[in-house]
């Protein structure tokens, strides 16, 4: 069967077809994709021999898919993207291997590449369980996760505590004096990374007998303008908040920016914790106080992961954690 073939059964152009094999659906309907890839499967079509033949061999390139980015968008805008990526081509080019990057807006858009690849692994950041659902039986190379809530999925996956995390950072304000203390992150209802960071926030509030309410919670996506709006939310409120607890440190630094526009200054007036320690929080004014997860450690131990399985042929099944710490600077004063 060709490409015209599947063109022909499904009622579309061969264009559609090719952008339905190699993940362009923002071009293609729902409903063109599914009747595509359901004669896809039926068929067992492959694209071309060549991948065949190509993918018993070794290529020495290992792919690593970015999700949540879309049209217009640049994985080198998220620092913690920029400071993961980095440690893993590192990692991948010590092991003498070449890193492919994968941009998408989720991780499940590059099943239909699975078949066209000719890669010798692949790493996926922050997929969420209901993709790895659709992947796993799809996949026939060595995967590692990094940071996905699946342990009951046989996978393997490295992530850190995050938890901990936010119980650490949060009994960290409460220890410097702090109780009334505001939350800013993502939505926190979804399970997985953002969600066991607010469990932990809750926890050691409630240890404390310190009351939470959606009215202590600033959602916003993770970039630098929502964290400068939701500082301005924060300054404005009608609660007198002492410290702030933030899911990233790219938030924090856009709610400090926030509260400085409107007259509030850190940590005279409110404290502010971060989350990831990239390099920029040695450089911020003034220098922010977060959560270490340990980038280059979780880099390192992804690797290693992928690579037992490459050299050792078999799958390995593990949910791996690295754990967290606080890094003291200078954007909490105790009170």
């Amino acid at each position: 069967m060709t490409l015209k073939d599947i063109a022909k059964e499904a009622g579309v152009s061969t264009v559609t077809v090719s952008n339905v094999i190699n993940g362009n659906y923002r071009k293609v309907s729902k409903e063109t994709i599914e009747k595509v890839n359901k004669i896809i499967d039926a068929r067992n079509y492959h694209p071309n021999a060549t991948a065949r033949s190509l993918a018993a061999k070794k290529s020495r390139i290992i792919a690593v898919v970015l999700p949540d980015l879309g049209d217009g968008q640049y994985f080198s805008e998220s620092p913690y993207y920029t400071e993961i990526m980095s440690c893993l081509e590192r990692e991948i080019r010590n092991r003498g291997y070449y890193m492919m990057i994968r941009c998408v807006g989720a991780c499940r858009e590059v099943i239909p590449l699975f078949l066209s690849w000719n890669v010798d692994g692949i790493i996926f950041l922050g997929a969420y369980k209901d993709e790895v659902e659709e992947i796993v039986p799809k996949l026939d190379c060595p995967a590692v996760y990094i940071d996905t809530y699946a342990s009951d999925l046989p996978i393997a996956n490295v992530g850190i505590n995050d938890y901990k995390g936010g119980y650490l950072a949060t009994r960290y304000l409460i220890g410097r004096g702090h109780t009334s203390i505001a939350w800013a992150g993502p939505d926190y209802n979804d399970p997985g990374v953002i969600n066991e960071r607010y469990k932990g926030f809750l926890d050691a509030c409630t240890e404390k007998g310190i009351e939470v309410s959606e009215q202590n919670c600033f959602v916003g996506m993770t970039s630098f303008e929502q964290g400068v709006k939701l500082g301005e939310k924060i300054a404005f409120s009608s609660v007198k908040y002492t410290a702030v607890v933030c899911m990233s440190d790219i938030l924090a630094f856009g709610i400090m920016d926030g509260l400085r526009r409107t007259g509030v200054i850190v940590p005279d007036d409110i404290s502010v914790v971060g989350f990831d320690n990239i390099p920029a929080c040695s450089y911020s004014n003034p220098q922010l106080t977060t959560v270490s997860q340990n980038i280059r450690e979780k880099a390192e131990l992804s690797a290693k992961v992928l690579f037992d399985m490459i050299t050792e042929d078999k799958k390995i099944v593990t949910n791996e954690h690295v754990d967290v710490e606080i890094v003291e600077r200078q954007s909490v004063k105790s009170i």
